[in-house]
């Protein structure tokens, strides 16, 4: 498992057979969006790999943070590999609703 961590946010990332799972812990926001960034980068463009972004301690996230999942999205989408947002907490689930983002994401309750 590798671990990428500023102050008040990090990325935790597991793969386990053919599916990473990426961790995100505390506060996505422009100020840690280069660290996102770089933790994602060369999962992304990974084929072989399904992509699951779990928000489950995620606490909150701007819309710096909510482009670069849809960037994530539409990257993966072209590839035609899976991509999917697991065990969003509800605040950010209303923030995806209210923003209309949430039919984007394949959801699932358990990643495993």
């Amino acid at each position: 498992m590798n671990t990428h961590k500023s102050e008040k946010f990090h990325a935790k990332t597991e793969t386990v057979g053919s599916v990473c799972t990426v961790y995100l812990v505390g506060e996505l926001d422009l100020s840690v969006a280069p660290d996102f960034r770089l933790v994602m980068e060369p999962l992304v463009g990974d084929t072989g790999l399904d992509l699951v972004i779990n928000l489950k301690d995620l606490k909150y996230i701007d819309s710096t943070g909510i482009g670069i999942l849809l960037s994530i999205l539409k990257a993966r989408h072209g590839m035609d590999v899976k991509f999917t947002v697991a065990e969003v907490p509800p605040q950010i689930q209303k923030l995806f609703d209210m923003t209309g983002i949430s039919k984007f994401f394949a959801s699932q309750e358990n990643s495993h």
